[in-house]
């Protein structure tokens, strides 16, 4: 399994990363700081699971989604974020993109990826 952990705090990639290789040691995990990051890493790559922050410079999540969604279909992929206002929700049901609400915790995470 990959997964693709995007978040423009540094702290939050690390935490995400921590919980993720805990229980899942054998996955790759590759993170980006940016939406753009983001999509540059994804070129050419196979990821089943995408966890984007909503709010990022250079490209937000939403933005990053879209892009990203196509590329991906049946990969699992969830905004982490506090801001879940309805132009959010709207474009999250349009994408099939789920919602992890911070702040972020271990048993939301795992969870989520299984």
């Amino acid at each position: 399994m990959k997964c693709l952990v995007v978040d423009d705090s540094k702290m939050s990639r690390m935490m995400l990363k921590k919980i993720i290789g805990g229980a899942h040691p054998d996955w790759e995990i590759v993170e980006a700081a940016d939406g753009q990051q983001a999509v540059d890493l994804a070129k050419g790559s196979e990821l089943d699971i995408i966890l984007l922050d909503f709010n990022m410079p250079v490209m937000d999540g939403g933005q990053a989604a879209e892009i990203l969604r196509p590329l991906f279909p049946n990969a699992k992929m969830a905004f982490l974020t506090a801001n879940i206002q309805d132009s959010i929700k709207n474009l999250a049901i349009k994408l099939k993109v789920d919602f992890i609400p911070k702040p972020i915790t271990e048993k939301k995470v795992l969870l989520y990826v299984g």
